[in-house]
C-alpha cells in the first residue's frame, strides 16, 4: 500500500508540472496566433516526436523527452542586412558564429510560404512581441496564484493549536540533546506537564485563569510563567478539567517566526532561558481568507528569487553534497526528480491524513509553477527573458537613434547570440543532469 501511495503522489506532481508546461506553451500560442503571426508547431518536450496532429496551419504534438516545450513561429529572426530582397539568404561570413546566425535564418527562411511577409514575429511591434514572451512565464503565475488559493482557501494552511500532540515525561535540556541524548533517565527532572497529569489529545482552554487565544498565546505565557504554580483548564473526551502546573525554567532553542532554530555568527544554536512544560503542539488545516493568497504568493517568489540570484553558488554546493558526505541543502535547488521524490514520500507517510497530503501536494505543483515564472524571466536566451530583453535593447535603439536623428538601426538580430544561447542551454542541461544525479544519491527529504 505504502508503495502504491508514493507512486500516487509521483504521478499526481508528474501530471500536474505536465499540465503546467503545456499550459505555458498556450501562453506563448494564444497571443501570437491573436496578433496573426503563423504559428507552424506546439509540442510538449524535445527530440523524436511521439504523437503529433495538425490542425490548420499548426503541428501540435507530444515529443520523446519531457524537459520543456516550444512553439515555433516564422520569422523569429530578421533577415541580414546583406540577404536579398527576395529573403534569400547569402553565406557571406566564413566565422563560425557568423556561420551559425546564417544557417538559423536560412531554417527561418524555409519556413517561410506566400503571404508570410505581414505574418513574421520580427515584424510585431515591439509590446505585442514581449507580449507573446511573457505569455507563457505569466500562464504559470496565473496557475501558481489559483493554485495557492485552492491551497489556503480551499485546505488552509497547518497551524499549531492548543491541542497537545505529545506530554514529554521529562525534561532533555538543549545541552543534553546538543551531546545526543534522546531517552530519560532517573536524573531528569519530570516534565512539568506530564506531572500535572496532561495527556496527548487533551486541549488546554486556559492558562494562568485566563483564556487561550491559539498556540502562540499559550506558549507566550508558558514562557513568562517559570517557577509558578498556576491553574490550567483542559477538556479532555469533551470534558473541562482542571490542574495546577508549574513551568520549568531551562534553556530552549530560540526560534524566528517561521520556527526555525536561530544560530549566532558561529553556526551554534541561540538559547535563552525561559519557562518550559514539555509539551509538542498538534497542527490542524486552518482556512484562510482570500486575502491571504496574494501575500503568500509574494513570500514564495521571493524565496525563489532568491535561490535563483544565487542559483550558480547553489549550483555548486549540490555538487560537493552529491560528491562528498556533506548534506544537502534542503532550500537549495532540486530537479523534478527530487520533486517527484518528495511528492512520494508525502503520499506514502500513512500517519497523515488524506487531505494534508493533498493540500502539501497542490503546494508543490504551486511551487514549481511559480519557479518556472520567475527561472523563465532571466534575460538570458533560449529563455523566455532573453527574447523579452532583445525586443528592448531592440526599442531602445530606435529611440535613441530617432533622438539624435541617427537612422534606423533595424531589427535586433537575435541570430547573433546564438553562440551564447548554445552556452546558456548547455549550462542548463548540465545543471539539470546535476540536479537529477544529485537527487538520486543525496536526495532532499523533508522528514529527517
Amino acid at each position: 500500500m505504502t508503495v502504491l501511495l508514493f507512486i500516487l503522489g509521483v504521478l499526481f506532481v508528474a501530471v500536474g508540472i505536465a499540465v503546467s508546461i503545456a499550459l505555458h506553451e498556450v501562453g506563448h500560442l494564444v497571443p501570437a496566433k491573436a496578433f496573426k503571426v503563423r504559428v507552424t508547431q506546439y509540442m510538449i518536450g524535445f527530440g523524436p516526436t511521439v504523437f503529433s496532429r495538425r490542425r490548420g496551419e499548426t503541428e501540435y504534438g507530444v515529443k520523446a523527452l519531457p524537459l520543456g516545450g516550444y512553439v515555433s513561429m516564422v520569422g523569429m529572426y530578421p533577415p541580414n542586412k546583406a540577404d536579398d530582397a527576395d529573403g534569400t539568404v547569402r553565406s557571406s561570413s566564413t566565422g563560425m558564429f557568423q556561420q551559425l546566425a546564417t544557417d538559423a535564418r536560412a531554417a527561418a527562411a524555409e519556413q517561410l510560404q506566400p503571404g508570410d511577409e505581414n505574418r513574421m514575429f520580427y515584424n510585431l511591434p515591439i509590446w505585442k512581441r514581449i507580449i507573446v514572451m511573457l505569455g507563457g512565464p505569466f500562464m504559470n503565475l496565473l496557475i501558481g496564484v489559483v493554485l495557492f488559493a485552492v491551497l489556503l482557501m480551499g485546505f488552509g494552511t497547518a497551524q499549531s493549536t492548543t491541542r497537545l500532540a505529545e506530554v514529554n515525561q521529562c525534561v532533555i535540556t538543549s545541552d543534553q540533546a546538543a551531546q545526543g541524548q534522546t531517552e530519560c533517565t532517573d536524573a531528569d527532572p519530570a516534565a512539568p506537564a506530564y506531572e500535572a497529569g496532561l495527556l496527548p489529545g487533551d486541549t488546554i482552554t486556559a492558562f494562568d485563569g485566563q483564556p487561550v487565544d491559539g498556540w502562540n498565546d499559550l506558549s507566550a505565557r508558558i514562557k513568562e510563567a517559570a517557577g509558578r504554580s498556576v491553574p490550567v483548564t483542559y477538556v479532555r473526551d469533551g470534558v473541562e478539567q482542571d490542574t495546577m502546573i508549574t513551568p520549568l525554567l531551562t534553556k530552549r532553542p530560540v526560534t524566528d517566526d517561521d520556527g526555525a532554530p536561530v544560530t549566532d555568527d558561529a553556526g551554534n544554536p541561540v538559547t535563552k532561558e525561559v519557562g518550559f512544560i514539555g509539551v509538542a503542539a498538534a497542527t490542524e488545516l486552518v482556512r484562510q481568507p482570500g486575502t491571504e493568497v496574494l501575500p503568500a504568493v509574494g513570500d514564495n517568489l521571493r524565496s525563489i528569487a532568491g535561490v535563483v540570484i544565487n542559483l550558480p553558488q547553489r549550483v555548486v554546493d549540490v555538487a560537493q553534497a552529491a560528491f562528498s558526505s556533506e548534506e544537502r541543502d534542503p532550500n537549495g535547488p532540486i530537479s523534478v526528480v527530487g520533486v517527484g521524490r518528495i511528492a512520494g514520500e508525502i503520499s506514502a507517510l500513512e500517519e497523515v491524513p488524506v487531505a494534508s497530503k493533498v493540500a502539501t501536494l497542490v503546494g508543490l505543483v504551486a511551487s514549481v509553477n511559480l519557479a518556472l515564472f520567475v527561472f523563465n524571466l532571466i534575460p538570458l536566451l533560449p529563455l523566455d527573458g532573453g527574447h523579452v530583453a532583445g525586443a528592448l535593447w531592440e526599442g531602445l535603439r530606435r529611440r535613441v537613434a530617432k533622438l539624435f536623428k541617427r537612422p534606423d538601426p533595424g531589427h535586433f538580430d537575435l541570430a547573433k547570440m546564438l553562440p551564447v544561447t548554445y552556452v546558456v542551454f548547455a549550462l542548463l542541461m548540465g545543471m539539470s543532469v546535476l540536479l537529477i544525479y544529485a537527487d538520486i544519491v543525496k536526495p532532499v527529504s523533508l522528514f529527517n
